[in-house]
């Protein structure tokens, strides 16, 4: 669907309400976002290495993003832009629940922290220029991959660096998000459909028709040992890179 501004909605109305309902419990790590709390350092992991190839960074350096731009796409309450931010970044948030742009600057404010939140369509707000785009287990939610991709582009400097994660469309990743996770109350009811899953084939394409390079992609796994984890095997989760052609 195509709104007023000419844009393709990417927002699902019935995803944006369900995160909404989340906001007041995100930064709970004991709560309904408990999965997002042992996810995020293991995507920060993740991230760093990236931040620190692409611009032949110092892992030694604890604000290797000093001087940069940062664009958190589906920010949720700020899970991400907070140590983003830590790490040096000129942040900027934004997601689709008005109610989780309220949950994120009252975070941010409390933590002394100078983040920028919008709520609404990306397309639609006029952001660009960003060095780094992440945008961490969103796409599974859109509307519309490709509108959405092309949103993610418009956002993204020359030379800039763009770094996405989301579930594996595979029978591992139904049984355990879905018929496990949140049927055991890990994740809450409706989180995940199923269908809306996207293979790193599938993205590839996606982000290469947009004019993107594409990194190797990493697994996110799963182990009764190690927990979440970055890994080879990519059927439960992956994150990837990409940057322009």
């Amino acid at each position: 669907m195509t709104n007023a501004t000419g844009n393709i909605d990417t927002i699902r109305s019935a995803e944006a309400e369900h995160f909404g309902k989340l906001a007041a419990d995100w930064w709970n790590p004991k709560g309904s976002s408990a999965m997002l709390h042992r996810l995020n350092p293991v995507r920060l992991g993740f991230i760093r290495d990236a931040i620190d190839s692409h611009w032949g960074g110092d892992s030694r350096n604890v604000r290797p993003l000093a001087g940069k731009s940062a664009l958190d796409v589906g920010c949720g309450a700020g899970l991400l832009c907070e140590p983003l931010a830590r790490l040096g970044a000129a942040v900027t948030g934004v997601d689709a629940a008005a109610e989780n742009i309220a949950a994120a600057s009252a975070h941010a404010a409390g933590s002394g922290l100078p983040i920028t939140y919008h709520h609404g369509e990306l397309a639609s707000l006029g952001l660009s220029g960003f060095d780094l785009v992440t945008s961490m287990e969103v796409i599974e939610h859109v509307a519309d991959k490709a509108a959405f991709i092309a949103a993610l582009a418009e956002t993204l400097a020359p030379g800039g660096l763009m770094i996405l994660s989301t579930p594996n469309r595979t029978l591992q990743s139904r049984l355990l998000m879905i018929e496990a996770a949140e049927r055991l109350g890990m994740v809450p009811r409706g989180t995940h459909h199923w269908d809306d899953f996207i293979t790193p084939a599938e993205l590839a394409i996606l982000l290469e028709d947009a004019g993107f390079q594409v990194g190797q992609p990493m697994g996110i796994a799963f182990s009764p040992l190690k927990g979440l984890h970055l890994s080879q095997d990519m059927n439960l989760n992956y994150i990837l890179t990409a940057r322009r052609k």
